[in-house]
């Protein structure tokens, strides 16, 4: 079974493939249907210029009856032919005095009534002539091409992200099954590592304990064993993390999360580091498993002091709207704030770490947290101590007493 953050993230994988490739496939078909567009649209525009053109050379219109004028101006102004009544406002009589007085050839566009009167006025040897063309066909032509794009487009677009969706989870597929795969081998591997690791451990303590204080070996025995031990917390710490795959929320009853805390705490106490505890008098139940819960309170208390072995700590548990939050706070040797993520994957090592730099304690944590529905945070800088926080749902009891 894959946990729940990878398959999140496989998850969220398929959705990237499926909404690139679709992404891709409507800009491909904007860009299609913007040059069709484009095309169409000088096409007519060439065709409305020929017809323009062959109207005042010849003196008579070929469009449409109903979409085609044509007038003739004598030089001195006066209009001598029409060729019908024409829409309100035309013909344009400055274009005409503006071409009687300089023999330019005048162009022009007018809006009106929802269309657009494309107008040419030109001045010949014997009269100034001047067409006008209703374009309202050719718009209505481009609306009925845009709208046949436009829900082509969309079907097309549904079909290229459904299609896209299922080449993603094919794609993904592989790497989901390779997750499994590795967690069952890594919980497999743990589990038959576990009692051989054991029995090294124990052989290696009765050996320092028969080598005496004074024995020569005493010291190589007490790493070996020190080893051993640290072997077998690795072991136990990857089975862990292969038993975290569960995509519901771990079963569990109310945890006291300030009880947990305080007793943590005090276990946790060394004598040579200032530790102050800081609870809410009445319980703080958030739903859980009370011994994967107590592995992260332990956790963040055993990375506070092994950072902060002569400095002080405060421990912190509260409360807001439906949210139990437990702060730990040092002012140990701190991190670069861009290894704020970093630092929660597994076996990341960070400078300055020591023994301890096993990289799987704190990307465990998380994990933990995460199935619990919560959050983890990290802030700090070096030399200046770290905080982290985290933040658990209340149990329903609490939220509703609460509000």
């Amino acid at each position: 079974m894959i946990p729940t953050v990878e398959l999140r993230a496989v998850r969220r994988a398929r959705w990237q493939i499926g909404l690139l490739v679709g992404l891709a496939i409507a800009v491909l078909l904007a860009m299609a249907g913007a040059i069709a567009y484009e095309v169409m649209r000088h096409s007519q525009e060439e065709q409305i210029g020929r017809e323009l053109d062959w109207a005042v050379r010849n003196g008579i219109v070929t469009g449409p009856p109903a979409c085609s004028w044509i007038f003739f101006y004598a030089p001195d102004g006066r209009l001598t032919h029409a060729d019908r009544a024409a829409p309100g406002g035309l013909p344009l009589r400055d274009d005409v005095d503006e071409v009687a007085a300089t023999g330019v050839t005048r162009d022009r566009q007018v809006d009106r009534d929802g269309t657009t009167y494309w107008i040419r006025t030109q001045a010949r040897s014997d009269a100034i002539v001047q067409a006008v063309f209703d374009a309202r066909f050719q718009i209505a032509d481009r609306r009925h091409l845009l709208t046949a794009f436009l829900l082509a487009a969309a079907a097309g677009l549904l079909a290229a992200v459904l299609a896209a969706m299922l080449v993603g989870h094919r794609a993904v597929a592989p790497l989901a099954e390779a997750l499994s795969r590795q967690r069952r081998f890594v919980a497999d591997a743990s589990h038959e590592l576990r009692t051989p690791i054991a029995q090294v451990h124990t052989r290696a303590q009765l050996l320092a304990r028969r080598a005496g204080h004074d024995s020569a070996d005493r010291h190589d025995l007490d790493r070996l064993v020190g080893t051993t031990r640290r072997l077998g917390e690795i072991v136990d710490e990857l089975l862990l993390s292969a038993r975290l795959g569960a995509d519901a929320p771990p079963p569990g009853a109310p945890v006291d999360l300030a009880r947990l805390t305080t007793e943590e705490t005090e276990r946790a106490l060394n004598g040579t580091t200032s530790v102050t505890l800081t609870t809410p008098p009445q319980p703080v139940p958030v739903v859980g498993v009370e011994s994967a819960l107590r592995r992260v309170v332990s956790e963040l208390l055993a990375n506070a002091l092994t950072h902060t072995p002569h400095g002080r700590i405060v421990v912190t548990v509260q409360t807001s709207p439906g949210t139990a939050e437990l702060v730990v706070t040092d002012t140990g040797d701190g991190f670069d704030p861009a290894d704020a993520e970093l630092i929660f994957d597994r076996f990341h090592r960070g400078p300055g770490g020591g023994e301890r730099q096993f990289g799987l304690g704190l990307a465990l944590l998380r994990e933990v947290v995460t199935s619990h529905g919560g959050t983890v945070a990290a802030d700090g800088h070096p030399g200046r101590g770290a905080t982290f926080t985290v933040r658990l749902p209340l149990a329903a009891r609490t939220r509703t007493t609460a509000g």
